[in-house]
């Protein structure tokens, strides 16, 4: 039996801090009007259900254990998609004190969909193209390997740790949303994406 997660792979949805643009775009998407289900993809609530992981909006250190927390529920395997220039690099509230920067700052990201805010068009581009990394993983799977040397997670530098005052050391938060730096598994279209912004 051919059997694969890209059939009708399951999102979960969640907004960071951000403008709401993003979370609106992204809730668009799913609407009749761009109809994303027509390719089998059904929002769900449970972490444990997904498969796919859409963020919107940066990390702060309020919200950095709540995103690892619905990552690590999540089964394997799965894929992160970081929707809009927010959660890509920490977009216009990077330099803020209290953002420590983008998605990859607390989970490995396999798809990044910069914009400001993100159109539902790229929101289902990415979709697909995290399907198409769901189904690398699982392959790699059926074969006995682990899903984590594939996609975001294989070339992930481990983001940042809070201290035990609950925030990121200043030198560590800067160097995360320095101008210029890609982070880690960034590609090079987002990274541009990113500078341009």
């Amino acid at each position: 039996m051919d059997h694969k997660m890209s059939r009708s792979p399951w999102v979960i949805h969640y907004d960071g801090t951000s403008c709401n643009g993003c979370d609106i775009e992204v809730l668009a998407s799913l609407t009749p009007l761009f109809d994303a289900e027509r390719f089998g993809v059904v929002n769900t609530g449970n972490p444990k259900h997904a498969d796919i992981f859409l963020v919107t909006g940066s990390v702060n250190a309020q919200n950095l254990p709540v995103v690892r927390q619905i990552y690590n529920q999540m089964l394997e395997p799965k894929c992160v998609v970081a929707c809009g220039i927010c959660a890509c690099s920490g977009g216009v509230f990077r330099d803020a004190y209290n953002v420590i920067g983008g998605v990859d700052r607390a989970i490995p990201v396999d798809v990044y969909a910069p914009g400001c805010a993100i159109r539902p068009e790229t929101v289902i581009d990415a979709i697909v193209e995290a399907c198409g990394i769901l189904d690398q993983k699982e392959a790699v799977m059926r074969a006995g390997g682990d899903p984590l040397t594939v996609g975001g997670a294989a070339t992930w530098d481990g983001g940042v740790e809070l201290g035990e005052d609950g925030f990121v050391a200043a030198a560590e938060a800067g160097d995360a949303t320095a101008a210029g730096d890609a982070p880690a598994g960034m590609s090079a279209a987002s990274a541009a994406a990113r500078g341009a912004e």
